[in-house]
């Protein structure tokens, strides 16, 4: 999507007057929450913009079968891609993190908790809430882009190379691409390559030359993700191959891309042309790509696995990884550990902050033993009470009641007092005893001791909630990636199903 937004915004090279015709109809969307530019702090000069896939069939102009139709109930509309771009005006620096869509946060909706790809259900508006109000991370803009829109970037660059070292194949998104040293694919055959999340690959030694009966790789979304990094340097090679920057010979192309991305209201004309005129030269190999580190979870009360989150069902889930999330934020952002990331600005000590805690699990003593864990590292803890469980298998949140800058600051300051699936949350309603903070405990989480090492209580870790996943993976032997130097391309050519 950084690509696609580039391909617009190169064009305002070209003057003023040319920079009003391409710009003037782009579709507008008003989103609310926004943050504003950071005037002062540790993130003067940079800004987030969201960038979000939709899988919304029902707006499609044309609806397609290789999509599912809209006309058959095929009519969700949730984020099939949720990436941040980080910039740093200030240091000249780009950032991209990746927010994996099955993550289980409780501001997804208006309504609660879902996963976080469930929010755009409710508009862009509702995700950069959640973003904000679960991870901190300001969004200043923000943009969406469907189905069509991605495969008219491709189509419109005269399609893309991808080398195939094995077999592939997805029978949810499409994908059939027999192994080949590289594959010319149109458009619609690279949204099947980034939209694969059940991909099955035929690995050496496999005696079935069915497709259907290949292994299939266990990360679904995760694994998605890493393929989608490496698919936009192919196509930000794509772009610099094709010598952009010629109002002439890129009409086509910015014609056929503007039309279906969608821009909040405030992202002026002006803006976009600063960020393209200071970056377009940026190599994407040297962008920093990560994804949040999640810990994926499966709850023992049902034999599918499904996570029951107050008695509903809510299919194969993730949970957060304080400690590790907390650290590629920071990485993303340029900021330290002591300042607050959505104002830029020193986080507030432990001693100005009053947390109280709620029993969240039922587990004996665990309120009240987390409450004297967190006053030894200083804080003001003022009460203890019971909350009702959500299920065997729960996340610890950090509740907080208004969206003051100071109140936020605190429990960010809290959630870095803690480790395991831990997240904060806006809702005034779950503060209580008059606190800033509350914390309602989950399965799988501990206090940090004041000498840094981790403190009781330690909670039994609940074999449920898996170790963390990296922030960074590399490829594996069947995934798709940039053709070798050289390399002829051929036609993708099918596996037998």
């Amino acid at each position: 999507m950084l690509v696609s937004v580039a391909v617009i915004l190169v064009a305002l090279i070209g003057g003023a007057g040319y920079a009003y015709y391409v710009t003037h109809d782009l579709k507008r969307t008003e989103v609310h929450g926004l943050s504003g530019a950071f005037t002062d702090g540790a993130e003067l000069g940079t800004e987030n913009i969201l960038m979000a896939g939709s899988t919304s069939r029902c707006a499609l102009k044309v609806q397609n079968p290789a999509y599912g139709l809209c006309s058959q109930g095929v009519n969700g509309v949730n984020s099939d891609v949720i990436m941040i771009l980080h910039v740093d005006s200030t240091h000249h620096r780009l950032a991209l993190l990746s927010i994996p869509r099955d993550l289980f946060v409780p501001n997804a909706r208006t309504t609660g908790a879902n996963k976080i790809d469930a929010a755009l259900y409710q508009g862009l508006s509702q995700l950069v809430t959640a973003i904000e109000e679960d991870f901190g991370i300001p969004i200043q803009h923000a943009v969406s882009l469907n189905f069509d829109q991605f495969a008219n970037i491709v189509d419109a660059l005269g399609g893309i190379n991808m080398s195939f070292p094995m077999s592939v194949f997805d029978a949810e998104s499409g994908l059939n691409v027999h192994a080949a040293t590289c594959v010319h694919l149109d458009g619609t055959q690279a949204l099947q390559v980034v939209r694969a999340r059940h991909l099955q690959y035929d690995p050496p030694g496999e005696s079935s030359p069915y497709a259907q009966d290949w292994p299939q790789e266990t990360q679904s979304d995760l694994a998605r993700i890493r393929r989608d990094h490496e698919f936009l340097r192919v196509l930000a090679s794509a772009v610099a191959q094709r010598g952009l920057g010629n109002p002439i010979t890129d009409l086509d192309l910015i014609n056929s891309v503007k039309a279906d991305i969608t821009f909040d209201q405030s992202w002026s004309v002006n803006d976009m042309a600063h960020l393209l005129l200071e970056f377009h030269s940026v190599n994407i190999n040297s962008v920093p790509q990560l994804t949040l580190p999640v810990a994926l979870v499966t709850d023992p009360a049902t034999s599918s696995g499904d996570l029951i989150y107050e008695g509903g069902d809510y299919g194969q889930v993730e949970f957060p990884a304080s400690v590790p999330d907390q650290s590629v934020i920071d990485q993303v952002l340029g900021v330290k550990p002591d300042v607050d990331t959505m104002t830029g600005k020193p986080l507030p000590s432990a001693s100005t902050v009053t947390v109280s805690v709620a029993n969240g699990t039922g587990q004996a003593n665990q309120a009240a033993d987390t409450a004297s864990a967190l006053a030894a590292l200083g804080f003001k803890t003022v009460g203890v009470a019971d909350a009702t469980p959500t299920g065997d298998v729960s996340e610890t949140v950090v509740y907080y009641g208004s969206r003051a800058p100071a109140v936020e600051a605190a429990a960010e300051k809290v959630v870095r007092a803690l480790n395991g699936s831990v997240v904060m949350a806006f809702d005034p309603s779950r503060v209580i005893d008059g606190a800033e903070v509350t914390v309602v405990t989950g399965t799988q989480f501990t206090v940090d001791s004041p000498t840094g090492a981790a403190s009781t209580p330690t909670p039994p870790t609940s074999s449920a909630i898996a170790t963390p996943t990296p922030a960074t993976s590399g490829l594996k032997p069947w995934d798709p990636r940039a053709c070798p130097p050289g390399a002829k391309p051929t036609a993708p050519v099918p596996n037998p199903t």
